[in-house]
């Protein structure tokens, strides 16, 4: 029996991993029953209309259903009863802000025999961003688009963007029961985020937020940013009191609200682990929530190959969530193509294959998911002339796979379950 083709194993595992996160797959299992009023469908994220679509195939005709989700560009899908917006990402836009200032005024019009059926996935912090009175959303983009460059982690973003907007960190969840005694709040989640916290994912439109505006603040100074002078003074004025902060742990406007997460990083690699096992490779899944500095991660990841190189045939998976701080000149790339590159460079003559690619089909703010990496890729650059070194000190991996014809594009997946990488050893 021939050996099967590397660079199709790791494609079609990737295929797999996303497949296996399909809201159309997930979602209708943890549907909820109908209430006995109606029923409102709000959200936002890469995967928004993808759920609503999902929603709509599958709840009773005869049962009211309208709603409001907002998506990335592209992002889009027809459905009849619950309207689809396209915005910004991963800098938010006037679309998303219109359509997050519509779904509070939406929610508030909910009573107690009513459903606010939130579908949250990853992208929906920038997608929902309507600020705080007195910040205009330029500044908003500014803090984002810094603290992105910084190379702070989703978690530290977040504890920010949640004090300067209006729907996240538990503010829908208040808009539709603020003393608890209003709609009942179901919300249906795809994670994006290392540990799978409500309050993580979309910056947790319904739960509760453990962090404050001193929080804001502190992370502001520890990557060095400092803010348009309204932003410092809102967050400020809330540590003053002077201003209310969002929702804590054990708000009133909690006790009708389940926060439910139905797919997530695991997900994605159990189905890939699967396919590899059918064609006879044994896989490992070596942690589902790797974190830190791409570079790094790739340098640990380098090791784990060395030491299991003579293991082989095995295939070593692993998702989460990297990051890059980027150079003031930089080139172009995400966080899955430079973890690739800088794999390459610490492998040195160590044989293997590699995919890393974004679930969502966008590796950072390219048009690609991810990429490639043969064992012969180091080599083949250097036969164009291509510097791998400097192009990953010049955070150019989106060149460096490009010149190659190793990018992977799949255009939108509408869905979002992190990061995907897999390392494949003992093929030619």
């Amino acid at each position: 029996m021939p050996s099967p083709n590397p660079r199709t194993l790791l494609l079609d595992s990737f295929r797999a991993a996303v497949a296996a996160s399909d809201p159309a797959r997930i979602l209708p299992g943890h549907l909820p029953q109908p209430p006995r009023g109606r029923t409102l469908v709000v959200g936002g994220g890469k995967a928004a209309a993808s759920m609503a679509a999902a929603v709509e195939a599958h709840w009773p005709s005869d049962a009211p259903l309208s709603g409001l989700v907002v998506t990335r560009y592209r992002h889009g899908l027809p459905t009849r009863r619950i309207e689809v917006v396209e915005a910004s990402h991963p800098l938010p836009d006037g679309r998303g802000q219109a359509a997050a200032l519509r779904m509070l005024d939406l929610a508030r019009t909910l009573g107690p025999d009513d459903l606010l059926l939130a579908l949250i996935s990853g992208g929906g912090s920038s997608l929902l961003a309507a600020p705080v009175d007195g910040v205009t959303l330029k500044e908003l983009r500014q803090v984002t688009k810094a603290l992105l460059g910084a190379g702070a982690t989703i978690h530290d973003i977040n504890t920010v963007r949640k004090h300067l907007t209006r729907v996240s960190a538990g503010q829908l969840a208040r808009a539709a029961s603020p003393d608890g005694h209003g709609a009942a709040v179901q919300a249906r989640i795809l994670s994006d985020v290392v540990g799978d916290d409500p309050s993580d994912i979309a910056s947790g439109p319904c739960a509760p937020d453990a962090t404050t505006c001193a929080d804001a603040l502190e992370r502001l100074a520890r990557f060095g940013i400092v803010p348009p002078p309204s932003v410092r003074a809102h967050l400020e004025r809330c540590v003053a009191g002077v201003e209310p902060d969002t929702p804590k742990p054990g708000d009133s406007c909690f006790e009708r609200v389940e926060n439910r997460v139905v797919a997530n990083a695991r997900t994605g690699l159990d189905a890939a682990a699967r396919h590899f096992e059918a064609h006879g490779i044994r896989a490992l899944v070596l942690s589902d929530s790797v974190s830190g500095d791409a570079q790094a991660v790739a340098r640990q990841h380098a090791a784990l190959v060395r030491a299991s190189a003579r293991r082989g045939p095995l295939a070593l998976l692993s998702g989460g969530e990297t990051t890059v701080t980027l150079r003031p000149q930089h080139g172009r790339g995400g966080r899955n193509a430079e973890f690739l590159l800088a794999l390459a460079l610490a492998l040195g003559d160590t044989p293997a294959w590699a995919l890393a690619a974004d679930t969502d089909g966008i590796d950072g703010s390219e048009d690609n998911a991810g990429a490639l990496l043969a064992p012969d890729t180091l080599a083949r650059a250097a036969a164009l002339g291509i510097d791998a070194a400097r192009s990953l000190a010049e955070h150019d991996s989106y060149g460096f796979f490009a010149a190659l014809g190793d990018l992977i594009v799949t255009g939108p997946t509408r869905t979002n379950v992190n990061d995907y990488r897999a390392v494949l050893l003992g093929l030619a």
